[in-house]
């Protein structure tokens, strides 16, 4: 019996062909009511899309670059200019920025410098020492992309772990297993099959969860946010600024980080050791090794802590401007008055996307960064970040996002809004086991944001603050899908270590994912009563 798995050349090809079978049958099939021509090719293009990202036949850059080709052959824009728009989006170069200020803290491993400085403070006690490595993943991803936090953390987590367990320890576990037929192996003292102790479930899984959790911090810590930003300002004209995005993702962060991390260490994989004295001397040893950040280093540091804290000071006008001369608030937070270039309207230099492009010259003027550092970057995320963009302009252009939103949530309109967030959330988190959650938030984003009105009257707010409230849900809920392997980069990474099993990740991810979609609910509920309304609208 022949199998077709969509990474092999042939399953790919069955795949794709599928994929197109399917795209036509949407694209020329009957219309449905209430749905234009343009709508249902546009809607055609998303099953085409879709169905390559969910499968993974292709790499998912490639998916996208598809997108504007399909949308020009349907008619769905007139020409390909307009199809390209999408990559030429302003967030994209913030995306392109944060990722390369991210090269620069790795090419002198401040960021390793971090993660292990904190775990040399932190790590006191075997849970103190898992949660030591979820604080420190969790920050790191909040500035740098969640893949490359998870891929430098895991290894200094194996580290750590083997002085922890080491070798004797782990063949014990191993010969103590149910599967009394397994074979194990060890590597650097720590077992590879399924000899595997709690402490190095509950570390590993958090790391991966943590990188996940901690990219919901920042408006560049994962790309979902972004997504969301640039749909917001393309269909509703509505801008969230850095500082204001952090005053909702923070609190998302710190209240669930050390729930995931209890609930690990606590109730699902309790740490049978209890020193790890050992542990610690191996971060500040590798610390140590690390020795003293050079010039460059240092001049790369204040780079990074310069962009940053403009990027908070700059969403901070409603503070700040009216202590300023208009010309100068007009010019450093933007507005359509007259700047002090004597001009009428200014985008604001301090607005995010100019920091953050105007850091990468700053740089290279600094003598810490050549061009071939800066572009080896993840040019794929920008291009499935593009593509996705260009999807949901077609989506809304046509009115098929409408006709979507009504169809799947118009029966809910009238249910406690508890409940409408509770859907979305759980919709999400199911939708992103299966996929990337970039490309979950792209399908659900312009979804969200269309039935804004529907739920605005059961909200009690207007129906732009009903849209962004709604789809703010749905893209927090984008970066908490824990169950599979295949749901997310970090969860990849650390079931590719070897050290884990998908049984375990299972257990883990589903409970999480059943618990987060109640403390979210919860949680988001909170924030829009009590924050939000002083700080989006």
């Amino acid at each position: 019996m022949i199998q077709f798995r969509p990474s092999s050349p042939r399953g790919r090809v069955v795949t794709f062909v599928l994929a197109l079978l399917g795209t036509a049958v949407l694209a020329f099939g009957p219309n449905p009511e209430g749905l234009s021509l343009r709508g249902q090719y546009a809607l055609a293009t998303m099953f085409f899309a879709g169905s390559l990202w969910v499968t993974g036949a292709f790499p998912l850059a490639v998916t996208a670059l598809s997108i504007p080709v399909l949308l020009t052959t349907f008619g769905v824009y007139p020409d390909l200019d307009a199809a390209l728009v999408g990559f030429a989006d302003h967030l994209i170069f913030l995306f392109v920025a944060g990722f390369m200020l991210a090269n620069a803290l790795q090419k002198y491993d401040i960021d390793r410098r971090i993660a292990l400085w904190i775990l040399s403070v932190m790590g006191t006690s075997p849970r103190r020492l898992v949660l030591s490595v979820m604080v420190a993943t969790a920050f790191l991803s909040m500035w740098v992309s969640n893949t490359a936090t998870t891929a430098m953390m895991t290894p200094i987590a194996v580290g750590v772990l083997a002085q922890v367990v080491g070798q004797e320890g782990v063949v014990e576990a191993a010969t103590n297993v149910d599967d009394v037929d397994s074979e194990v192996t060890t590597d650097g003292g720590i077992a590879v099959d399924d000899g595997f102790r709690n402490i190095q479930v509950a570390m590993l899984l958090g790391t991966a969860y943590a990188a996940s959790v901690g990219g919901v911090g920042t408006l560049i810590g994962t790309p979902p946010n972004a997504v969301l930003a640039s749909q917001l300002n393309e269909m509703l004209g509505y801008e969230v600024g850095f500082a204001q995005w952090m005053l909702i993702g923070l609190p998302i962060v710190v209240i669930t980080l050390p729930i995931i991390w209890y609930v690990l260490t606590y109730w699902l994989y309790p740490p049978e050791i209890d020193d790890v004295s050992d542990a610690r001397d191996e971060a500040k040893q590798y610390l140590a090794e690390e020795g003293n950040l050079g010039p460059r280093g240092r001049r790369v540091a204040i780079i990074f802590t310069a962009t940053a804290l403009l990027w908070v000071v700059g969403g901070l006008d409603d503070f700040v401007a009216p202590a300023l001369p208009d010309a100068w608030a007009v010019t450093l937070f933007g507005g359509e008055g007259t700047s002090v270039m004597g001009v009428e309207g200014h985008q604001g230099v301090l607005y995010y996307v100019m920091v953050g492009l105007a850091s990468i010259p700053a740089l290279v003027l600094a003598d810490t960064m050549e061009w071939d550092e800066l572009a080896d970057i993840d040019w794929g995320t920008i291009l499935l970040f593009g593509g996705g963009i260009a999807l949901a302009d077609a989506l809304e252009a046509t009115g098929a996002t409408k006709w979507i939103a009504d169809s799947v949530f118009g029966s809910l309109t009238g249910a406690p809004i508890v409940l409408v967030v509770a859907v979305v959330v759980l919709l999400v988190i199911f939708l992103t086991e299966m996929t990337s959650n970039t490309a979950t938030a792209t399908i659900i984003a312009p979804l969200l944001i269309s039935i804004g009105s529907v739920f605005a009257a059961t909200l009690g707010l207007t129906d732009v603050a009903a849209a962004v409230f709604l789809a703010v849900s749905g893209t927090i809920a984008a970066s908490f899908a824990f169950a599979l392997p295949v749901a997310t980069p970090p969860n990849a990474i650390v079931f590719g270590s070897g050290y884990l099993k998908q049984s375990q990740m299972m257990r883990a991810g589903v409970l999480l994912n059943l618990l987060m979609t109640a403390i979210l609910t919860g949680l988001i509920w909170l924030l829009f009563r009590f924050v939000w309304p002083q700080v989006l609208w």
